[in-house]
């Protein structure tokens, strides 16, 4: 084996053989093939990418006895002598500028420069290091590199071509050499690999190309290094992690797991690793930026690694793959510019160890920032979490106050995108005739629905089983139908309606809002019709939704109240499908409003922060209300003042018991019910309250001192600007 260095013994003799350099080699072969050859050139860029190796072979090219010619025939006395380990021509001079670059030397070359070649076509001065000649120097060198004899060629070889004075960059052709790609790079390397015979695991190359950051000498030299510590086993990826200095993948692994689950514990766990290891923490902290840009790209092209996008091995880019699954867009854009940041802040710092846990405790926290990427950080988490929880299967919701499920609740409830919404709704359609766990009062019949004051109480059996259980379209939901296991007696004032959805209450608060409990007559209009025939498609799913909207229109309310007006007045749910909700609105001007003014956000925040769910919004012309729903009296207002049912049902006896009913009782309402399907009266949520109509009550909860009014308020929810104020005397 040689002991040439790697980068010598593999140094290119001709043109062909340069990588990377196309944009230079191709013109400067067809400048020999077509006799047009200048008589100064200047070749500049990066170390290691192959000026001064080019400078050698376009010097062999013109000095073949063949030539000038883009291939030396590699025979001739001339092309010996320039080639990979020949002794060198006496008419090709190679000068060092850095050692040589002083006027003295300049007029030394400038005297020997007029005689002639000694044995071939042209005499040839190669200057590496250029930018290191004096002004005086080049200025010296001037009239000789303007007007040389015919026999003479300049080729300056330099990386700061700014450097050269203007006079002399205005009398030679300008190559500039690029750093080479790093695919090219890494093949070239397996290929001089195999020319070694040496074996070389598939993580080492991208390891070498990036240590030797696109130059092919520094490359070859890591490389030969490599290759010169090797054992039997070849250059393993463990060894070239330890020489070169690279972080270990399990470590990078192990804080982006960390960062993904939120897990402070264990990010910290690797900073001791790192720094008890002997890394260095800013070397760390470069090789985690590196990881979180592989992420970056792979979040948005998951083919990056087979479009050459991603610099690494299979077995890595599947593996961080499936990191960037975890993560969201947000999320990793944001943790990248806090490693961005920190690794400018630990240059000169005397503690990198902490800064390095200053930045993961950053990282962790998205919620101790308020700016917009730590926004959205937190939205990617919770979209994240509402995600898991619907793949795990129906959320265990605990029950609201007075909320007492039956047995057959939980085993109908189905698994599923429905959630606690479908538990809710099995927990209506059970039979009345199995007995509530919980204690209640004894059972009476239902009242007349002219009495507010009056407790709900369970209907008979046969009326509970004949009444449809489906709410009615754009009907106000949260109300259940008699005998659903509701609590038998319970005010109506300060509870729930029987079998009511438990998330109906206000977000922050126990017990669901209180219900008025004058009928509805619109719904019972409409109940019969819509519960006799679902809709097929998304309409089957609307119930689900249509128990849970008073809560969530109270949570819109409390983040803005324009898109609550708008909602609440205009939208009622007309579809959803497990992971689209679709809002019909009476005309396109409200939908449009809808769309345009930001509300559709809102609505998407509420549902991801108040109910951990993640569902698009699609606004559709067609099933909304033309105004504010009428289906029930304002609240607090007298029932007297509610319009004309469409419906009166027979007043129930007053004198029998309903767990006894006599046949004469059962009979009548069960013909009743087979001809025209009634429904009973249903006590349902308060609808939305215009600002003049809402009238403070004894139990409404005190003012907060605190929030926004008047200037702050418009600024903050409609955008407003103030122009000019006017003080009124």
């Amino acid at each position: 084996m040689s002991s040439l260095a790697l980068y010598r013994r593999y140094r290119p003799e001709t043109f062909a053989e340069v990588i990377g350099q196309e944009h230079v080699t191709v013109p400067l072969m067809q400048a020999l093939r077509n006799n047009r050859v200048n008589h100064a050139y200047l070749f500049s860029g990066p170390r290691g990418c192959g000026k001064t190796t080019s400078a050698r072979i376009l010097a062999r090219c013109l000095n073949c006895e063949q030539g000038p010619t883009p291939t030396p025939c590699g025979e001739c006395q001339s092309c010996r002598d320039l080639a990979r380990n020949g002794p060198g021509s006496i008419d090709v001079i190679e000068i060092d500028a850095a050692s040589h670059g002083g006027v003295d030397d300049a007029r030394d070359l400038r005297e020997k420069a007029f005689f002639g070649p000694a044995s071939s076509r042209y005499k040839i001065y190669i200057i590496d290091e250029a930018h290191m000649v004096t002004s005086a120097g080049f200025n010296a060198l001037l009239k000789v590199v303007e007007e040389p004899p015919e026999h003479l060629k300049f080729i300056f070889a330099t990386t700061e071509p700014e450097k050269v004075i203007g006079t002399i960059r205005s009398r030679t052709h300008h190559y500039p050499f690029r750093l080479v790609p790093p695919g090219t790079l890494r093949d070239y390397l397996g290929e001089v690999c195999g020319r070694e015979g040496a074996k070389v695991e598939d993580g080492v190359l991208p390891l070498v190309v990036r240590a030797g950051a696109g130059s092919v000498r520094d490359s070859m030299s890591v490389m030969d290094q490599l290759l010169a510590g090797a054992a039997d086993d070849g250059v393993t990826y463990a060894m070239a992690t330890s020489l070169l200095g690279y972080t270990e993948g399990s470590l990078l692994d192990s804080v982006i797991d960390a960062f993904a689950a939120g897990d402070g514990a264990a990010a910290f766990e690797v900073v001791d690793r790192v720094v008890e290891g002997g890394n260095d923490p800013r070397r760390f902290v470069a090789d985690l930026l590196e990881r979180l840009r592989d992420l970056v790209i792979l979040a948005a092209v998951p083919d990056a690694g087979e479009k050459g996008l991603i610099d690494a091995p299979a077995d890595v880019v599947e593996r961080m793959q499936a990191q960037a699954s975890v993560f969201g867009a947000a999320e990793l854009s944001r943790a990248a510019d806090l490693v961005n940041t920190g690794l400018t802040e630990m240059r000169g710092a005397t503690s990198p160890r902490l800064q390095l846990e200053l930045i993961c405790a950053r990282v962790l926290l998205p919620a101790a920032f308020d700016d917009e990427r730590s926004f959205q950080a937190r939205l990617d988490r919770l979209e994240r979490s509402g995600a898991a929880a619907f793949a795990a299967g129906p959320v265990a919701v605990p029950p609201a106050m007075g909320y007492v499920p039956g047995p057959e609740a939980h085993a109908m409830a189905p698994a599923g995108p429905g959630g606690g919404a479908a538990a809710a709704r099995a927990a209506a359609q059970a039979p009345a005739a199995v007995p509530s766990p919980a204690p209640v009062a004894a059972p009476e019949p239902v009242r007349a629905p002219a009495q507010p004051e009056a407790p709900v109480q369970a209907a008979p059996p046969a009326a509970a089983a004949a009444a449809p259980t489906t709410p009615a379209p754009g009907a106000w939901p949260g109300a259940a139908q008699p005998g659903s296991g509701a609590p038998g007696a319970r005010p109506a004032a300060a509870a729930a309606s029987p079998g009511a959805w438990p998330s109906a209450a206000a977000p922050g608060q126990g017990v669901p809002a209180p219900a008025p409990a004058a009928p509805a007559p619109a719904a019972q209009a409409q109940a019969p019709a819509a519960s006799a025939a679902p809709s097929p498609g998304m309409a089957a799913g609307a119930g689900q939704v249509q128990a849970m909207w008073p809560g969530v229109l109270e949570a819109v309310k409390n983040r803005r109240r324009f898109t609550w007006i708008l909602l609440s007045q205009n939208a009622q749910v007309t579809g959803f499908d497990g992971t689209t909700l679709q809002l019909g609105f009476p005309n396109a001007g409200a939908r449009d409003n809808f769309a345009s003014s930001g509300s559709e956000d809102v609505l998407k925040a509420v549902l991801a922060e108040q109910f951990q769910v993640n569902w698009k919004i699609d606004a559709v012309v067609g099933g909304g209300s033309p105004g504010p729903v009428q289906s029930s009296p304002p609240y607090g207002a007298p029932a007297a003042h509610a319009p004309a049912p469409a419906y009166s049902p027979p007043p129930p006896p007053q004198a029998p018991a309903p767990s006894a009913p006599g046949p004469q009782y059962q009979q009548p309402q069960q013909s009743q019910q087979s001809a025209t399907a009634p429904q009973p009266p249903v006590q349902q949520a308060p609808p939305p309250v215009a600002p003049e109509d809402d009238v403070p009550e004894e139990d409404d909860p005190d003012l907060v001192e605190s929030a926004l009014t008047g200037h702050d308020l418009i600024v903050r929810e409609l955008g407003a600007t103030v122009v000019e104020e006017y003080t009124n005397e």
